[in-house]
């Protein structure tokens, strides 16, 4: 257990022991080893840990432990290339073609039409799921994007919403070639240090120096840690830094602050900061993580506010971030395996409602009806990168055969199948749950403006191919 108040400006004091106490009860309730939560309010930051950073070496979590902040990276990775935009180096819709003129994408028209805003909304329609190791070599993310000449698309260009780590890898060679540094290296020189970041890193390497949390697989006396660390270094713009609660909610600040850091620091402009947050697309299943993207940032509604945030999955681990700017409140919670979703739903629902009150939406149910009368139309394979689904029939129910065809995209060493019913929510909106989570997911079906058919689930859009 460790807990610590920081007051930043002469708000009085979070209740540092309540929230400490919570975090222990939650994470225990849903089997999570290990976990540090940070909160903002009003200029205070309160931090709390519980369990283990490794449950095998029986390492304690505390405030200061690393974690993978998983895809809450592609935040990170947006500030700087908006920062670029703020500087004319690069235009929001100007093709990336013209910074990477070598750039080649299986479709002549994707590779000269897609733009910054198209990567940073995830409407690109690159096939989003590829993960391929191209080294640990500082010219790992130039071979990476070489690659990506041989990824398939999920949707026509800016038609829809698909969920795109290899977009935000792209970035992350856009700010290489315009910064002339390592990604890892640009992001150090234009955000860590000017925000004053000392436990935030990318590299193993560096984590190695810090207390550092590992990810966990199993259930209960089952638990034991990940027999990989982390993700290939060529994911590292769309997942790889590792940080605290407290430097995360340093960027949250950031963004509170318009693109300022608390010192006075201008890292973004201000119309860039808000332009990050302001919607570019409508999600079309709203029942998983927000409403609608912006450039980075999920957008989302709670009880009349709206506010915006990310999460992150990496092997083993997951991450949530939520800023409420209306009531001057960032929250930042990091696991290492467990139910961290559940956990992230029972704590946060608790926070938001204490110090914002604000009501977060009840978790999604499936109601008790029958199956809508045109549920045979969703029958079939839908397939991108990494997974395979399939929507069959058995005894009157619909089940969600899904079966992953790349381990590493999916965050996994096996290749499993997973069977799940599908039920009824309203419309053509179902919920499926997955084994050893609490919590339904959402699974929509529709279709493109060309009356394509797609199924919606996980943010990420899949296309009926039988």
């Amino acid at each position: 257990m460790s807990i610590r108040t920081t007051p930043t400006t002469p708000v009085g004091p979070l209740d540092a022991a309540h929230w400490q106490a919570r975090l222990d009860e939650t994470a225990t309730r849903h089997g999570v080893p290990g976990a540090s939560l940070g909160i903002l309010h009003g200029g205070t930051v309160t931090e709390a840990a519980t369990g283990f950073a490794n449950l095998d070496a029986r390492i304690e979590a505390t405030t200061d432990t690393l974690f993978q902040i998983g895809s809450i990276t592609k935040v990170w990775t947006a500030t700087v290339a908006m920062g670029l935009v703020d500087e004319g180096a690069l235009g929001l819709d100007e093709p990336i073609l013209e910074v990477l003129p070598e750039l080649r994408l299986i479709d002549d028209d994707l590779t000269r039409g897609v733009t910054l805003r198209h990567l940073l909304s995830h409407t690109s329609g690159i096939d989003g799921d590829f993960f391929v190791d191209t080294g640990r070599g500082d010219d790992c993310l130039e071979k990476y994007t070489e690659r990506l000449a041989g990824v398939g698309v999920n949707h026509p260009l800016g038609a829809t919403m698909s969920y795109c780590n290899a977009g935000f890898n792209l970035v992350g060679r856009v700010i290489e070639r315009i910064t002339g540094d390592r990604w890892d290296d640009a992001m150090r020189e234009r955000l860590y240090e000017p925000l004053g970041l000392t436990h935030t890193v990318t590299l193993p390497e560096d984590a190695l120096r810090f207390r550092t949390a590992i990810g966990h697989t199993g259930t209960g006396d089952d638990r034991t840690g990940v027999p990989q660390w982390g993700l290939v270094r060529s994911a590292g713009p769309a997942g790889l830094i590792c940080s605290t609660p407290r430097e995360v909610l340093a960027f949250a600040r950031l963004h509170l602050n318009d693109g300022v850091t608390a010192d006075g620091t201008r890292v973004l402009s201000a119309a860039g900061a808000r332009l990050m947050r302001e919607k570019q697309i409508d999600l079309p299943n709203g029942h998983t993580l927000g409403d609608s993207w912006g450039l980075g940032w999920i957008l989302m509604g709670w009880d009349g506010q709206r506010l915006y945030g990310h999460d992150g999955a990496t092997l083993g681990q997951s991450a949530f971030l939520r800023v409420l700017p209306d009531a001057d409140l960032a929250v930042c919670l990091l696991t290492n395996g467990g139910d961290g979703r559940a956990l992230y739903g029972d704590l946060f629902g608790e926070i938001v409602d204490a110090l914002a009150g604000v009501r977060v939406p009840p978790p999604l149910e499936p109601s008790d009806g029958p199956l809508p009368a045109d549920a045979a139309d969703h029958l079939g394979v839908y397939e991108r990168e990494a997974v395979r689904m399939e929507v069959v029939e058995n005894d009157g129910a619909l089940t969600l055969r899904t079966t992953v065809t790349n381990g590493l995209a999916m965050g996994r060493q096996e290749t499993p199948v997973v069977e799940s019913e599908l039920r009824s929510v309203g419309g053509d909106v179902y919920a499926t749950r997955f084994p050893g989570l609490r919590d339904w997911t959402a699974v929509t079906f529709y279709r493109l403006a060309d009356g394509s058919p797609y199924m919606h689930a996980g943010v990420r859009a899949t296309p009926k191919v039988g």
